[in-house]
């Protein structure tokens, strides 16, 4: 079998993100495997630009979902939801030709600083996932609290219960592939 490929899309745009560390500690607990991280730096969906033609970094991004093995996607909690930059990909990506998302393998996951790491902004994608009909993986769920304190400064997790569950959910993920 070949290496799989695994896109990891983080819902923060910070460099030093805990989500984007996240998808960066999932791809080293996924095993072998080609890790792209997506850019989703996207100008914001309006129809009037649509017109004009999708603009070439969400052909990129969409790309990228479709050609990869499998998808994993972390997101930060913002106001109990999911951020504006993830929902404008997803918007984005709903507009090209094809279907992406469809049957695709997909794990999500959460970072936020409070104690619930992120719960309802996670559930939020999940709904926003569905009319897309991926293969989302069920569980175990994985919502990383406090990340400041679970995650060295190289973005390693230091707990070992939420590494043996990320572990788990990467698993799972490599065997819908």
């Amino acid at each position: 079998m070949s290496i799989p490929s695994l896109l990891g899309l983080s819902g923060s745009l910070r460099v030093e993100a805990s989500n984007r560390k996240l998808i960066r500690e999932a791809a080293r607990l996924f095993g072998e495997c080609a890790f792209v991280e997506a850019d989703l730096n996207l100008p914001l969906y309006d129809g009037d630009v649509e017109d004009r033609g999708i603009p070439s970094k969400v052909g990129t991004l969409a790309n990228q979902v479709a050609d990869a093995d499998a998808v994993v996607i972390s997101t930060p909690e913002y106001n109990k939801g999911i951020s504006g930059v993830l929902k404008n990909a997803l918007d984005w990506i709903s507009r090209v030709d094809g279907q992406p998302w469809r049957n695709k393998p997909v794990a999500l996951m959460s970072s936020a600083a409070g104690r619930a790491g992120g719960e309802r902004g996670q559930q939020m994608l999940h709904l926003c996932m569905l009319p897309f009909r991926p293969n989302l993986v069920p569980g175990p769920e994985f919502h990383l609290a406090r990340p400041a304190d679970n995650m060295d400064a190289s973005g390693r997790l230091t707990n070992e219960s939420a590494v043996k569950t990320l572990t788990e959910l990467m698993g799972n993920l490599r065997a819908r592939i």
